[in-house]
């Protein structure tokens, strides 16, 4: 039986040995340096668990994973750009390596090579399975935009942020693991449950991040920690405190979400205390695993092998136990 690491170990001997044309070398180099800057290919390693719940045959799986972790390598050299990072996985970011509109031709490649790849299913799911992935596809875009009009939003809700959450991270997850089990010969219902497994887990997932954000430890989390502090962004705790605010915890969150010139330390500490104070961390844990729980809800109702089901629950865990 496959463990997680073997499904991790083929996906990244399926990135070593993909071949890509050498010219124009500014158009494919990129790509090769973005695929081998690592990561832990959640992705495509779902994408394979849910086929080996089902039976499936993981080589026939094996383009289609390779699809999505591309699409999603693609995703983030455009959202780079977006943000103008510098780096990504501890390495400059393609379009600071090279620049702006390399990154972007590249990118649309990448695109395009993700079809090629999952247009590698057999005959009698190719439409389905390319419906499923358009649709993924176009989900993580919308929630991108959706991301960024957040920027320039005042008045952001919590049922807002889980959609934009869910459209940007959770979808592709939830496709991925969909798009595994029709290969695997799932049921429609099987398919299905399968899919609210991911969504779930995925949402879970990116209120893990945003909690490790504040509270991780940045050697074990691999990020800057208060980064998000930093940038305003609307997160599920900023979202949270300016909803418990009041009166002076009030008027203090206003004043560091307004100051252009604050030390970057000094404001992530004031805002933490504000956090630490109105309790929005225990909020977010609490969120966090009602989508955990909805997700091995899911995953408990398929009839399936016992032993891979345990598999993908511990990959679930371990997903969402991240050192902080």
């Amino acid at each position: 039986m496959y463990n997680i690491a073997h499904f991790q170990d083929l996906i990244n001997k399926e990135i070593a040995e993909k071949q890509y044309p050498g010219n124009p070398i500014e158009l494919y180099e990129p790509i090769r340096y973005i695929m081998a800057l690592g990561g832990k290919r959640m992705r495509p390693a779902l994408l394979l668990m849910a086929c080996d719940l089902f039976e499936g045959s993981i080589m026939k799986a094996l383009k289609p994973a390779l699809a999505v972790e591309v699409f999603h390598n693609f995703t983030l050299m455009h959202d780079d750009i977006m943000d103008k990072a510098p780096l990504r996985r501890g390495s400059a970011t393609v379009h600071e390596k090279w620049c702006d509109s390399i990154a972007i031709l590249s990118g649309d490649v990448m695109l395009v090579e993700a079809y090629q790849l999952m247009m590698q299913v057999d005959d009698a799911i190719l439409r389905n399975v390319l419906n499923i992935f358009s649709e993924t596809a176009t989900a993580v875009c919308e929630g991108q935009q959706t991301d960024m009009n957040f920027e320039s939003l005042q008045d952001v809700s919590i049922r807002d942020y889980i959609e934009m959450i869910r459209l940007k991270t959770a979808v592709l997850l939830a496709g991925s693991m969909k798009i595994g089990a029709l290969i695997g010969n799932a049921s429609a219902d099987d398919a299905e449950q399968i899919h609210r497994f991911g969504e779930n887990l995925g949402l879970a997932f990116q209120l893990q991040d945003d909690i490790l954000d504040v509270y991780g430890d940045p050697e074990k989390f691999g990020k800057q920690v208060g980064g998000d502090i930093i940038a305003n962004k609307k997160t599920f705790l900023l979202i949270k405190a300016l909803e418990q605010a009041e009166e002076l915890d009030k008027e203090e969150l206003a004043y560091w979400l307004k100051e252009e010139n604050a030390e970057p330390e000094i404001k992530v500490n004031a805002v933490t205390e504000i956090y630490n104070r109105l309790g929005v961390r225990q909020l977010a844990e609490h969120q966090m695993n009602t989508f955990a729980e909805k997700a091995l809800s899911a995953l408990e109702k398929i009839p399936a092998n016992m032993e891979k089901k345990k598999q993908l629950r511990a990959f679930a865990e371990q997903l969402l136990i991240r050192e902080n």
